[in-house]
């Protein structure tokens, strides 16, 4: 098996030779052209949801629920989305002319950028794939997909299915490991996309400033969960939910819990309560409790679980890489736990005097991509929001903000750059080119011409 994987895609440099061609022909401009293509996206989820599904199941365990709930329908609501609001997109705007260049018009032409580049990562790989991809097509653009090589059998699908469904002529999709992903790191492309690891997208980010090519960087960080006050069984299934939901291997999902005054000793009665719920008093036998994605993260987050104590949870089995859900108490806040991104089923509880503590020790760490906030009062909702350095803010619920295709999805910092859905998407894949229009038949500009004169200064002192 070579450096392309066992898939047969495209080497790298042939498929951006490709798609750029593609482009040039400008085939991707026409708005009948992009609806035509995001509806053939939406074909490609429908008609093959059953065999998606299955190869999420056999590279992460997912339930097919999970996979719908998380992978197939925030796809589809984006599709929608973008084809509802496309024609309003992609509209010009009119700008006012000073009065100096009058008369005259101005206008901003929405315009795509180019070939760009779509890397994904292995914890939600078809969402985090074509997700991005709805953006980039809406905008008028041509794009090569990598999928993770992490989830093998999504990615082998993928890369059988996009052909089918897509004009190869401006889709492109490459197979491989870390040396294709690299390779196409060399090609010219107009901008980057890539979800993942902060250092990895280092690397990325490295790699495009060689040729000045943009990115965007959608990371992660360690997602912190305040709890202050509320109804204490609700707030644990929604941490529990948030947390666990593909086996902890969530960028948004709470990577910790800072629990206010009474709160941690609720939370040390209803969090347990709450997995017992989800997965019953044996998780290893539940079908809707997920896998860890390979040996190395499985050891990775082995050597997590004597870093607290545990309340619940802390069995594992490497053969099927299962790690029960775990939460720990009488954590050191400046663990490895603390200090590294968990991504797995392992929730560390710390205990915080108030909520001003609280926010002083999320604000004294890297900004993460998300923080939440569980409290029903107003104030304590507003401080927050007015003082916490986040990707994102939610208030009583986690990881469900990128379900709102209007809102922004992004991180800050540590936790990335740039951001997309919705509109975002669309504005983040183009480039607004300005246009000034003028006629020459009468020549108005002459006062701005030498020679110049204190006369020329003065009434162009009043109309600039």
């Amino acid at each position: 098996m070579d450096d392309m994987g066992s898939f047969g895609a495209q080497p790298p440099a042939e498929a951006v030779a490709r798609v750029r061609e593609g482009f040039r022909t400008r085939t991707t401009v026409p708005r009948r052209f992009r609806t035509g293509q995001l509806k053939a996206l939406r074909r490609l989820i429908a008609e093959n949801e059953k065999d998606l599904a299955q190869a999420l199941a056999e590279d992460l365990g997912k339930h097919p629920l999970e996979s719908r709930i998380s992978e197939f329908t925030l796809l589809e609501n984006e599709i929608s989305h973008a084809l509802l609001h496309l024609p309003e997109w992609m509209e010009e705007t009119s700008v006012k002319v000073p009065l100096a260049l009058q008369p005259a018009q101005a206008k901003v032409q929405p315009q795509p950028l180019g070939v760009v580049l779509i890397l994904a990562p292995w914890n939600y790989p078809v969402q985090l794939l074509l997700a991005p991809l709805v953006g980039a097509l809406a905008a008028g653009n041509c794009a090569v997909l990598k999928p993770s090589e992490l989830a093998p059998a999504t990615a082998a699908l993928l890369c059988r299915l996009v052909p089918e469904y897509l004009d190869p002529r401006v889709v492109a999709i490459v197979d491989g490991g870390p040396e294709g992903a690299a390779e196409l790191l060399r090609q010219r492309f107009d901008h980057i996309f890539f979800t993942g690891g902060e250092r990895a997208g280092r690397e990325v980010a490295q790699a495009a400033a060689r040729q000045l090519t943009p990115v965007t960087l959608e990371l992660g960080g360690k997602c912190p969960a305040v709890v202050a006050d509320g109804h204490w069984g609700n707030i644990a299934r929604r941490i529990a939910h948030g947390k666990f939901l593909n086996a902890g291997q969530t960028c948004v999902a709470p990577d910790y819990v800072l629990a206010v005054g009474k709160a941690a000793a609720q939370l040390r009665v209803h969090l347990p309560e709450a997995i017992r719920e989800f997965y019953g008093r044996r998780p290893l036998r539940s079908r809707d409790y997920g896998r860890i994605v390979n040996e190395r993260h499985f050891d990775r987050l082995t050597g997590y679980l004597g870093q607290g104590t545990v309340l619940t949870g802390g069995s594992t089995v490497r053969s099927s890489r299962y790690i029960e859900p775990t939460v720990l108490t009488d954590v050191d806040p400046d663990s490895p736990l603390m200090r590294e991104e968990i991504f797995g089923p392992i929730l560390p509880v710390l205990e915080v005097e108030d909520l001003d503590a609280a926010m002083a020790f999320i604000n004294g760490r890297p900004a993460p991509l998300a923080a939440y906030l569980f409290s029903e009062r107003p104030r304590n909702q507003r401080v927050f929001e007015e003082t916490v350095h986040a990707g994102a803010i939610g208030h009583n619920l986690c990881n469900t903000h990128p379900l709102v295709p209007g809102l922004p999805f992004g991180g800050v910092g540590a936790s990335g750059m740039g951001a997309y859905h919705g509109r975002h998407s669309f504005d983040t894949f183009s480039r607004l080119r300005p246009v000034l229009s003028k006629s020459a038949l009468v020549d108005t500009l002459k006062v701005a011409y030498p020679p110049y004169s204190w006369s020329k200064a003065g009434l162009l002192k009043r109309l600039l």
